[in-house]
């Protein structure tokens, strides 16, 4: 069998509990142990697990497929701690879901997230604080899927609509720490000082630069085909206002990246944006700005820098 090479794809690795709702496969575990959780998901092999949290936003990456049918640009592995034998029900419910996933790796009671470089991915989607942390800690690309009610995955739509925050998630976070220490006037006053000087990557910055790769194979696309729509959107939805919204525009230019939209909220509540935007997903840095974006909007928090250091105080 020839070798897969997954260097130039998006890869993306995914948990089960991320992808799917096993609510009441996981009160199982918690309530009854191990063995009946085993005996629970053998008894209920045939079942199909539900869509969970970030099942529209992988759907729709992976439909991205049908750009190059015979050399895929989008590879998604299931990065799971369950044993082969109760890992079966997940395999069998992406089959039934149509999902082109053919790739998974269990880790019986174990972290897998230790694998992502060598599987070459850009972003580790669980619902699993424990393991989206310790990942991240290694300097991991990784966020915790927020459980949330499921959002209406329209079969008939294939837009792939993504919005992240800024510091913490695209940048580093050296900003934030200016706002923590010194208040709006502090921070206002660094960031204007400091509008010509890039910020340093954060996290998901690789992740944006795959997805500007697929926008790019998208605009070949379009130059070819005339009639091809535009799938993917990209939006960045932060705190930050003028004066401090240069920094962000001149960063992403110096990294090579790009959105299509930008908010500079400037403290306003996100989810009434989000309520509008309606991204099938959205990762930030900060729980507090995601409580209400979880209602509406597949939520992502990344659990990175000073302000998601246990036992601090939640920001105001």
């Amino acid at each position: 069998m020839a070798v897969y090479d997954l260097k130039n794809r998006l890869v993306v690795g995914i948990a089960s509990s991320a992808l799917f709702d096993l609510a009441e496969a996981d009160a199982v575990f918690r309530d009854q142990g191990e063995e009946a959780y085993r005996a629970y998901q053998e008894a209920h092999l045939d079942d199909m697990l539900d869509k969970g949290v970030a099942f529209p936003f992988i759907r729709r990456l992976l439909s991205l497929n049908d750009l190059s049918p015979h050399d895929p640009l989008v590879e998604v592995i299931i990065l799971s701690r369950n044993d082969p034998d109760t890992g079966l029900r997940v395999m069998r419910s992406i089959q039934s879901h149509g999902l082109p996933i053919s790739r998974a790796i269990f880790m019986q009671g174990r972290s897998p997230y230790r694998f992502m470089p060598a599987l070459n991915m850009s972003l580790f989607l669980s619902a699993n604080e424990t393991d989206v942390r310790e990942a991240v800690t290694l300097g991991l690309p990784a966020g915790r899927v927020l459980v949330g009610p499921a959002t209406a995955d329209e079969d008939d739509d294939q837009d792939l609509r993504i919005a992240f925050d800024f510091d913490g998630v695209l940048a580093n976070d050296a900003s934030e720490q200016i706002y923590q220490a010194d208040g709006i006037k502090g921070f206002h006053s660094h960031e204007t000082t400091n509008a010509a000087t890039p910020h340093d990557p954060g996290p998901l910055r690789d992740f944006l630069a795959a997805i500007n790769r697929l926008q790019q194979r998208e605009e070949e696309q379009r130059a070819q085909d005339a009639d091809y729509k535009t799938r993917v959107h990209v939006s960045l939805v932060t705190a930050r206002n003028a004066p401090a919204h240069e920094r962000p525009v001149r960063s992403l230019k110096d990294w090579g990246v790009t959105v299509n939209d930008a908010f500079f909220l400037g403290g306003i509540d996100k989810s009434t944006i989000m309520e509008v935007l309606k991204p099938h997903i959205f990762f930030d840095d900060q729980v507090s700005h995601l409580t209400g974006t979880a209602r509406s909007t597949p939520s992502v928090h990344v659990p990175f820098g000073k302000i998601n250091e246990r036992g601090r105080p939640a920001p105001e």
